[in-house]
């Protein structure tokens, strides 16, 4: 063997020896919109325990929660550009793909058994792969919650009580047109910003689940809580594809397993959170109402025809959704 040739596959030997130590130097930047207390919160330092204690030192997850590195359209745009590791968008996901919109749909997610259906038998094998052109890539799909009402204007019982309500909704088009169609004033706006809105009386209102307005104190700055429960929003844990493929393989394994092992507690927590936290919320002297859920399905339908006739597909997804709902 010649000098030179000794010496590339010593180079080479070293190379691959300090590769996977040299990546133990490198954090997995998490970065999510939940205040401390959310959903959001607690998943996500559950996650990061599991995925660290698999990943034994070859890398660290370290999370970034109150929206410190963005909202979620920019933190997906540092997902593509590398500069982030993973987030946990929700809505604004029906703006990237198409097919998501279906979520947006009013009252299509009866519960979470059947989010798990549609989840194996919809979202994995039709939805994920377009996720994927996307330059993005699901890890798991945990949750946001079912959403409700505030506002500071009346309760709301029924559709046309909404009309002119300024009303604060995620960055997705399909939120903005549905209550578009039930008569409110919709206007997209960052999580972040919502507080002081609501405060500031910019916006009258908004929709989010328990988790979010009590960890955020929504509820101090509204006088109304309608139940409308209108919307699930599953949430997706999400890498960059490009940089993601750019792990070590058991760094890969260990945050895809991490993912998937942490639904259950996800799924469990919120469970236990909805009543908790409705409790709490009642506390605060706030007003809670139910709200006459055949009313807004029956407003509803042009939303769900208009999806089923704009997005290539919809009309079959949703009525396979359904159909797994039965």
């Amino acid at each position: 063997m010649t000098i030179r040739r000794h010496a590339l596959l010593l180079g080479a030997a070293l190379s691959a020896a300090f590769a996977l130590p040299a990546f133990a130097q490198t954090e997995i930047k998490f970065g999510h919109v939940g205040e401390p207390g959310s959903l959001y919160q607690v998943v996500g330092d559950e996650f990061a325990r599991r995925a660290n204690e698999l990943l034994a030192g070859k890398a660290k997850v370290v999370i970034f929660g109150s929206s410190q590195l963005g909202g979620d359209k920019e933190m997906l745009q540092k997902l593509r550009l590398g500069t982030l590791d993973l987030s946990l968008p929700s809505t604004i996901m029906s703006s990237e793909v198409e097919a998501i919109g279906m979520f947006e749909m009013p009252y299509i997610v009866k519960d979470r058994a059947h989010m798990a259906r549609i989840e194996k038998e919809i979202f994995w094998p039709d939805i994920a792969p377009q996720v994927e052109k996307k330059g993005l890539k699901v890890l798991a799909i945990w949750e946001n919650g079912y959403r409700h009402l505030t506002n500071n204007r009346r309760p709301i019982v029924v559709p046309d009580d909404l009309k002119g309500i300024k009303l604060r909704v995620p960055e997705g088009k399909w939120r903005i047109k549905m209550f578009q169609a039930y008569g409110a004033s919709p206007s997209p706006m960052k999580f972040g910003e919502l507080f002081t809105a609501l405060q500031t009386g910019v916006m009258d209102g908004q929709e989010n689940p328990f988790t979010q307005i009590y960890s955020s104190k929504l509820h101090e700055v509204q006088k109304f809580l309608s139940l409308s429960g209108h919307v699930y929003s599953p949430a997706f844990l999400t890498a960059g594809s490009r940089k993601f493929a750019s792990y070590p393989e058991p760094v890969r394994k260990a945050l895809e397993q991490a993912a998937r092992d942490t639904q259950a507690f996800v799924y469990e927590t919120a469970t236990k959170a909805e009543a908790d936290l409705l409790a709490k919320i009642r506390q605060s002297g706030i007003q809670v109402n139910e709200v006459n859920k055949d009313a807004f399905i029956a407003a509803s339908r042009g939303i769900y025809e208009e999806f089923g006739k704009e997005v290539a597909g919809a009309q079959a997804l949703i009525d396979r959704a359904v159909a797994l709902g039965k």
